[in-house]
């Protein structure tokens, strides 16, 4: 397989530029203090389905209609807790919440 110079120049520059952006996204993230407060935690989708005794799909819904708060990182979908919390106080019985703060020591918000 041959490649000219041309095409090898124009995708060396398309590398250079996302490894530039990468490197911009590092020092951001090495200069942040903490992403997360202390007294929060990241749940993913597994937590979630074991906790409300539902199945991926329903999670999948819930986040669809926006009532789920969720950010993905790799591809990989994580919920914070606090945002959980919320969530259950808005939708779940008093034991779902109950049994949500004894699984992951989260404070409740006042």
């Amino acid at each position: 397989m041959y490649i000219d110079n041309d095409d090898f120049s124009v995708w060396m520059q398309k590398l250079y530029a996302k490894l530039e952006e990468l490197c911009k996204d590092v020092r951001v993230l090495r200069n942040a203090d903490k992403v997360l407060p202390e007294d929060d935690n990241l749940l993913d989708n597994q937590d979630l389905c074991l906790l409300f005794k539902v199945s991926i799909k329903t999670l999948q819904r819930y986040r669809a209609i926006g009532a789920l708060p969720y950010f993905t990182i790799s591809g990989k979908v994580y919920y914070k807790a606090s945002d959980i919390r919320e969530f259950i106080k808005e939708r779940f019985s008093v034991t779902t919440l109950r049994q949500f703060e004894k699984e992951h020591c989260t404070k409740k918000k006042k």
